[in-house]
Order: C-alpha cells, then structure tokens, then sequence
C-alpha cells in the first residue's frame, strides 16, 4: 500500500433506481462497491463503527 498513488478522486454514488454504490478510481483501476444494510439487523451503524473500531484495537 505505501507505493500506491491516488491518482483522481472519483467518489460518488449510483442513481437512487440502483442499488447503491461508491466508485473509486485509482491509478487505471476503478473500483465499485455495492452497498447493502440488512432489514432484521439489531446493531446500529453506531454500534457496528464501534465494534469495528474496537476489533481493529485489539489486533494491535
């Protein structure tokens, strides 16, 4: 990763009749990344940045 240039910010999102999406154009790659949230999900998107935060911590 510490060789790689972002060569244009291309981040948007795809038409609301799509499902949602975010593009990222690096050098000649240009990434999609579909979007989804689960309807019978208990966490919120709170508590889900949370526990990622925390997992991350503690795998240092």
């Amino acid at each position: 990763m510490g060789s790689e240039k972002i060569t244009e910010d291309t981040t948007t999102t795809a038409p609301a009749k799509d499902a949602p999406a975010l593009v990222k154009k690096i050098g000649r790659t240009t990434y999609i990344v579909r979007i989804h949230f689960s309807k019978t999900s208990k966490e919120t998107m709170s508590d889900k940045i949370k526990r990622m935060l925390k997992n991350e911590i503690q795998q240092i």
